[in-house]
């Protein structure tokens, strides 16, 4: 319903995500005004995605990208919210990474030499191996890691955003905006600009068709493991995040074919295949779910404004790490939209402009 809202906003953005929610949270920080529309209806990545923040992943220990930049304000940017919502959000939590084999072990060892690996690795004489887990040859232990529990922020950003007049749940299609040179009309309420955070659904929007997203199906078990030890993550090809009491998130698989949001048998036994060798207590598989990941084809967000339409921007491409990616460069594209700063050229959509006029 929309006559109980203004007529007038700064800012719609479209999709409550963690694109559209970051970026929603950014610009009502720097005093725009926002209305962010979603429907809730719709399958969405970010419900279901275990919102694990890694700085050192791969078989090779690479570091993340940026990660000196985006880890420390992902966390600021959650600690935040955390205290304005009155919720637990952000769960420091180290990864503990079982070594496969002696060769992995001298391998991932000698890699802690590196300047720019070892702040984020535990000193080998203060490491805890969890009970639980299998682990004949020791393991390494990843910090400035966690997780972000993402229903939580989710569902208590959109009751904000609710309570002041600033959340609209609703069906949305890109044929309805209205552009003229000063604005944007959409179901009768005028706005500066359209930011689209559509996740995966930016496909099937006409005006970003041409960007070149390379979707990603993701499944996740949930798992009841018995005797489970500590709050650690364990990461060895795939990842078991502890939630609560016994619970455990178990993932993620990689598709990039049959991209639907069913789950699927295949999937299942895919993960309890890599999952039985680690643990060393039953468990029982409790749940399962999937979603697909808005990736890009060089793996990078996709930020910027339409190259014929200047009041219609975009904000996808997130891909497996959008917890930490998300806030950093929901600042970037806020600075960039309020005091006109550039964008990074990695993000910017400029750098397939020539998709569009081709």
């Amino acid at each position: 319903m929309t006559e109980n809202l203004d007529s007038f906003y700064d800012y719609l953005i479209v999709g409550q995500g963690i694109a559209g929610t970051s970026l929603a949270w950014h610009l009502h920080n720097s005093g725009k005004k926002i209305l962010l529309v979603n429907d809730s209806s719709l399958p969405s990545s970010s419900k279901v995605a275990a919102g694990i923040f890694n700085p050192l992943t791969g078989k090779k220990l690479v570091k993340t990208w940026l990660a000196d930049d985006i880890f420390p304000y992902a966390q600021k940017f959650y600690s935040g919210l955390q205290e304005k919502l009155n919720s637990k959000i952000l769960h420091q939590a180290s990864i503990f990474r079982p070594f496969r084999s002696i060769e992995e072990q001298n391998s991932y060892l000698s890699r802690t030499s590196d300047p720019g690996i070892s702040p984020y690795i535990k000193d080998p004489k203060l490491e805890v191996i969890p009970d639980h887990v299998h682990t004949p040859y020791g393991g390494m232990e990843v910090i400035q890691s966690g997780w972000v529990d993402l229903p939580v922020l989710l569902n208590g950003s959109k009751k904000y955003f609710s309570e002041n007049n600033q959340y609209l749940e609703s069906a949305f299609s890109a044929d309805d905006l209205i552009f003229s040179e000063e604005h944007v009309i959409w179901k009768n309420i005028t706005f500066d600009k359209v930011i689209l955070c559509q996740g995966y659904f930016a496909n099937d929007n006409k005006y970003f068709s041409w960007l070149p997203f390379t979707p990603v199906k993701g499944e996740i078990l949930e798992v009841d493991i018995e005797k489970l030890s500590g709050s650690q993550i364990v990461n060895q090809g795939i990842f078991i995040l502890p939630v609560s009491g016994s619970t455990c998130r178990v993932g993620a698989t990689y598709s990039w074919d049959n991209l639907n949001w069913n789950v699927t048998e295949n999937a299942r036994l895919e993960l309890e295949e890599k999952f039985k060798p680690i643990v060393k207590v039953p468990y029982k598989i409790t749940g399962q779910s999937a979603g697909i990941r808005p990736s890009s084809h060089d793996r990078r967000p996709m930020l910027g404004i339409h190259p014929d339409q200047p009041r219609l921007g975009i904000f996808n491409g997130l891909g497996t790490k959008g917890v930490t990616l998300a806030p950093f460069f929901a600042n970037q594209f806020s600075e960039y939209l309020v005091q006109h700063k550039e964008l990074s050229e990695a993000v910017n959509i400029k750098r397939y402009f020539s998709l569009y006029f081709r």
